[in-house]
C-alpha cells in the first residue's frame, strides 16, 4: 500500500469531514475544531513554518497532522491535529505526516512541541525522540539542533 503525503493550502478536502467523524467516534474532537476553525480563518497552517498534511491511500484520506507556530516558546512549532483512521493504525502513516513536518520544520525553527492527549499518543511521540516537558500547555519537546 503506498501513502501519499498532501500539503492542504487553500482548502480543507470534503473527505476531511469523514475523518472528523471517526474521531468523534473514538471521543477525539480536535479534528471538527480544524474544521471549525479553518472554515473561520482562524487557523490556516499558513503563517511561516506553518503546514498542514493529509494522508491519502489512494484517494481515501487516512490521516492528517499539522504544525503551528507555537505561542508559548519563541522560536518553535507546534504539532497538532493529528489523527490516524483505526484501521491505518500501525502502518507508519502517523510517523511518515511526523517525519514530514519535521523535516519541513528544520528550516524554521530550533524546537518543536507537542500535546500528547494519552499514553499511546505519548510513546508514539517518544518514539520519534520528543523527551517528556510538561508545561506552558505541552507535554514533549523535541531540539532540532540534536
Amino acid at each position: 500500500m503506498t501513502i501519499d503525503i498532501r500539503i492542504f493550502r487553500d482548502r480543507l478536502p470534503e473527505a476531511m469531514t469523514g475523518l472528523a467523524h471517526d474521531a468523534r467516534q473514538e471521543g477525539h474532537l480536535h479534528i471538527g475544531r480544524l474544521i471549525d476553525e479553518w472554515a473561520a480563518g482562524d487557523i490556516r497552517f499558513a503563517r511561516d513554518g506553518e503546514r498542514l498534511l493529509g494522508a491519502f491511500a489512494g484517494e481515501t484520506l487516512v490521516g492528517v497532522g499539522g504544525m503551528t507556530i507555537e505561542p508559548a516558546m519563541p522560536e518553535a512549532l507546534r504539532m497538532r491535529r493529528f489523527y490516524v483512521r483505526p484501521a491505518m493504525r500501525g502502518r507508519g502513516v502517523g510517523r511518515m505526516l511526523a517525519l514530514a513536518l519535521l523535516d519541513h520544520a528544520r528550516r524554521f525553527c530550533r524546537c518543536v512541541t507537542v500535546h500528547a492527549g494519552n499514553d499511546g499518543a505519548a510513546k508514539f511521540w517518544e518514539s520519534l525522540e520528543f523527551r517528556p516537558l510538561d508545561q506552558d500547555g505541552y507535554t514533549h519537546v523535541l531540539d532540532l539542533r540534536g
